[in-house]
Formats: C-alpha cells, structure tokens, sequence
C-alpha cells in the first residue's frame, strides 16, 4: 500500500461529504501517508484532506435548479480535470451525487483507476446510466447486499461493505444534557422536525411539518418541537419559516442524532436521514414534496413502489411515506398522533426497524470499503 501516493475524492451533497469523510479517515488510517485531495465540504475538511473545492453551494432539487447551476458545473468540472492532470492521483473515488459524478466519470475515461463509493441509485430509476458506470467505472463498493447482487448480475466490479452510518449514527449528549442544554420541557413530548439539508427543501419542507405540528399540538396540547438544523445552513432560513407558526419549538443546530434519539416521534424529510432515524429506532414518518414541474418529470423514471431508504430496504412499507400530493399536514398528523397514542402502532415499527437496522451490516463499513479499495488499487 505504500506506493500509494495521492487519492482525489469527490462527493457533492453535505450527506456524501459525511461518508467520504469516514471513508476518508479509514483510508488514513491503513495508509497515513496518502495524501487526499478532495471536493468536499466541512466533514471532509476534518480529516486533513486538501478542499480544492467547497459544497456548499452545490445541492440542487430538481431539474430547473440544476439548469441554473450548469454554468457552475461545466467550471467545476474543467477545475477538476485540471487538477487531475496537475496532481496525477492513484485513484479518483466518486461519492454519490450521479448527475455530475457519471459526467465526470466519462471525462476522466479510466485513465485513472475510477472508483465508485455510494451507488447512484441505478436499481430504482434511469437504469440506462449502468451503461456510463460499465464504461467508465473500475470497482463498485456499494452499501447494501441488493446492490451487490444488482451489480454481480450485470457483470461489474462490486464489493459490498455494509453502511457507514451504523458507526456515525449516535447520540453525542445524555437525555439529561440534551434536556438542560436546549431548555426542554420533561413533562411534554418531543416531536422532531427533520425538514432537509437544501435551502429549497427547508422552504418546502418546514411549513408543511409546522402545520402538521400545530394539528398534533391542538390534538395533544402537551407536545413540544424540536427542528434538526442542518450545520451547513444559515438559522434565518428556518426562522423565516417558523414566525408564521405559533407553537412551542427550538432549532437545535448540528445534533440530529440526539434530536432524533430523544424524540418520542419524528417527521423526516426524505433522504439519508430516513436510514438515520431508523437507526435511531424511534418512530417517525417520511414526506417529500417538490415543485410540480420536477415531479412530473421524475416520477414515472422511479421503478420501485417506495421512496424511503428504510422502505427500500425492507422490502415493504414499514414507515409511512406521505410523497407529494400526500404531503399533506392533516395526513402527517394524524400518523404521528396514531405512533404517540397506540403503543402496538410503535412496539410494531420498532421491531422492523430493528430489522432494518441489522440489514445495514456490521460496523466498520467505512474500514472495509477503504480496504477494499486500496487492496483493488495495489492490484
């Protein structure tokens, strides 16, 4: 593994910078002498890696935002392909973020051994793009046994690792400090808001949780809210949102693991953080709602009867998915107040989400994965 020099890691999403970030750090750990160069974001920063490139302004929803983002991604690919030429890394490792990532892949064209960390979800819509990761990808290392198998039947390099999140997913506070520290009342319960880590998400996304929340509020007036702020994010955007609502709420910044970890019952945006809150094992619900346009258009691509990872991972829905037209507050409220009064409703989903869990795989995903990858490399 010594001759291994330099690995450029490239994610493009704050939830792809938190795995690569893991994965970078287990690659350090087996190999401290690489040198990692990276287009990251804070998690990523952490580890020592060079930030050539900063994420923050990257997270597109949606057809139109991407439009409006091009001029932004053609620079940031022609950066990219630049520094390659400059740097001459070992290995380039693509995370997530598939629009632009697949692009890039094409581009490099496997002049350099190009491998891919967190499948695109190729299995769920726009099958076509297995042709792009046949061509232009060396190695898979994918995070559920269901996509090894996908991969395997189609002939491409895979190596199954488990998800990353089993070992990141957890609490950083005791009940007591997270009570003290956020001045929440230990009479009332806990509800989490989890509204996305996007701008536009958030702007979608919170006033339709609020007015969930003001229906459970009305319903069980001994109910408070707590609204998992994404670090990345400016604390305006949620405040903006939350004047229109009267109701018993903090925004607690960075801590959505204890957010989700002391709630009685979550409503969770639709993404990484439904994994999240099934690791978590309390009960929570998943919504997803974008504009009408971008759902037109990507809605008959999605060949599979769910949208939540822990749903797709199942097998079956086991948390209530309210998607688009069904993103609906009333719906919403009514499910949280059957998991806040039925105590069957609960013992029943935690023990699926137990399941779920278990079918993450064993810890230590983000070691196998880097060991995958340099034992591939040294090949």
């Amino acid at each position: 593994m010594e001759s291994l020099k330099k690995i450029f890691i490239i994610c493009g999403e704050p939830s792809g910078d938190l795995l690569a970030a893991n994965l970078a750090s287990a690659i350090k750990d087996l190999n401290p002498q690489i040198k990692i160069l990276a287009v990251g974001g804070a998690h990523l920063a952490k580890t020592g890696a060079e930030i050539i490139y900063q994420i923050n302004a990257l997270s597109v929803m949606g057809f139109f935002d991407v439009l409006k983002k091009l001029p932004k991604f053609f620079a940031l690919k022609k950066l990219i392909l630049d520094k390659i030429n400059l740097e001459n890394p070992d290995a380039i490792i693509l995370v997530d973020f598939s629009g632009f990532n697949l692009r890039l892949a094409k581009a490099i064209n496997q002049r350099i051994p190009t491998i891919y960390y967190v499948s695109p979800q190729v299995w769920a819509s726009r099958e076509s793009r297995i042709n792009s990761i046949k061509k232009f990808i060396s190695k898979m290392i994918v995070l559920f046994k269901f996509e090894e198998a996908f991969y395997q039947q189609r002939n491409i390099p895979v190596t199954y690792v488990g998800h990353p999140l089993i070992d990141i997913v957890k609490p950083t506070l005791t009940k007591q400090n997270f009570i003290e520290n956020y001045q929440i009342n230990p009479n009332k319960k806990i509800i989490a808001l989890l509204p996305g880590s996007r701008k536009q998400e958030i702007r979608i996304m919170l006033p339709i949780m609020l007015g969930a929340a003001q229906l459970i509020n009305q319903k069980i007036p001994a109910t408070q809210f707590i609204i998992a702020k994404a670090a990345n994010l400016d604390q305006q955007i949620y405040l903006d949102e939350c004047k229109k609502f009267n109701l018993d709420f903090k925004i607690i910044d960075g801590l959505t693991y204890d957010c989700l970890n002391n709630a009685n019952a979550s409503i969770v945006c639709s993404g990484t953080a439904t994994l999240e809150a099934a690791i978590t094992g309390n009960p929570f619900v998943i919504t997803y709602k974008t504009n009408i346009f971008n759902y037109l258009l990507y809605r008959p691509q999605i060949k599979i009867p769910y949208i939540g990872m822990v749903n797709i991972v199942a097998g079956k829905e086991i948390v209530p998915e309210f998607i688009q037209f069904k993103a609906q507050p009333k719906l919403i409220a009514a499910s949280i107040l059957n998991f806040l009064q039925d105590t069957n409703s609960t013992n029943a989903l935690n023990q699926e989400l137990l399941k779920v869990k278990s079918d993450l795989g064993q810890s230590g995903a983000a070691g196998r994965a880097a060991k995958a990858i340099l034992d591939f490399l040294q090949k």
